[in-house]
């Protein structure tokens, strides 16, 4: 039986504050049964005494790295045990991004995932599952980011006298970069560009990056006998390669473990809803 009944012996408690998910070190941290609160112990070593940080003081730490990474309001539940898989694809997807944040290591990152499929089919809970894991559990410098106000931020940046590296420096350097809802977008020259940019230099560099979209992954529209140019047209606009250009679709296929969800797959947001007004 846990201890703390408020965060189960986590040391740290998740919750909802204003647009961001949040963590705080729970009340049960400053009372550690090993150091007594004072954040250090005496370490014997040959004779000699030294003092040691406390395991306690790293919850801080990671508590700090959670609230960087600004997961969204709506993730404050999201983790891997909270995520329900309705297809082997979903549970492949599970599979990939618990492996990819349980098995990291810094000094050999793994190949990301990048997860397509329709709304409300689990990819942002994908994302922010691995993200709360790596920050909490790994102290892995991590950041989420949705791709419309990553180009919001830039433009900020821009404007505050930023060169257009000073502003994605942040979303380069983090050690796990979640980038959501890739493809989305007007595909201006600015946001190709600025996209260009950063997974270029990820990619380079060799850092773990995880993305989630909406637009098929598929190269082609589809093959076969005759479809109606309308109907091709609609298709092929649904193809993130369309949408991103071949340079960026390239990389991402080399950096990441591509999945797609089926496309007849339901919209569970809509579920909960119908649910809970049946109730």
């Amino acid at each position: 039986m846990p201890v703390c009944p408020s965060c189960k012996d986590a040391r740290y408690l998740v919750e909802k504050n204003g647009e961001r998910t949040v963590a705080k070190v729970c009340a049960c941290n400053e009372t550690c049964t090993v150091c007594g609160g004072s954040g250090h112990t005496f370490v014997e070593e040959k004779g000699y005494t030294f003092v040691r940080p406390c395991g306690c003081r790293s919850i801080a730490r990671r508590v700090t790295l959670f609230n960087q990474a600004r997961l969204p309001a709506r993730a404050v539940g999201f983790t891997f045990e909270t995520f329900t898989p309705e297809t082997e694809e979903q549970n492949l997807a599970k599979g990939v991004a618990e492996t990819t944040a349980r098995r990291y290591r810094p000094d050999s990152p793994s190949k990301g995932l990048i997860v397509s499929g329709p709304v409300g089919t689990g990819k942002t809970h994908l994302l922010c599952a691995a993200l709360r894991y790596l920050t909490l559990e790994v102290g892995v410098p991590s950041r989420y980011v949705e791709i419309s106000f990553l180009f919001s931020e830039i433009k900020n940046g821009f404007q505050a006298g930023k060169s257009g590296l000073e502003a994605i420096a942040p979303l380069v350097d983090v050690e796990v970069l979640a980038i959501d809802e890739i493809g989305k977008g007007r595909g201006s020259g600015f946001e190709l560009d600025t996209l260009d940019e950063l997974i270029a230099r990820r990619y380079n560099s060799g850092r773990t990056t995880l993305f989630a979209t909406n637009l098929s992954l598929a190269a082609e529209a589809g093959k076969g006998g005759y479809v109606d140019p309308v109907v091709y047209e609609q298709r092929t606009q649904s193809l993130l390669r369309i949408k991103v250009g071949e340079r960026i679709y390239s990389r991402l296929f080399e950096m990441c473990h591509a999945i797609e969800f089926p496309s007849n797959l339901k919209d569970h947001r809509k579920s909960d809803k119908a649910s809970l007004a049946a109730k």
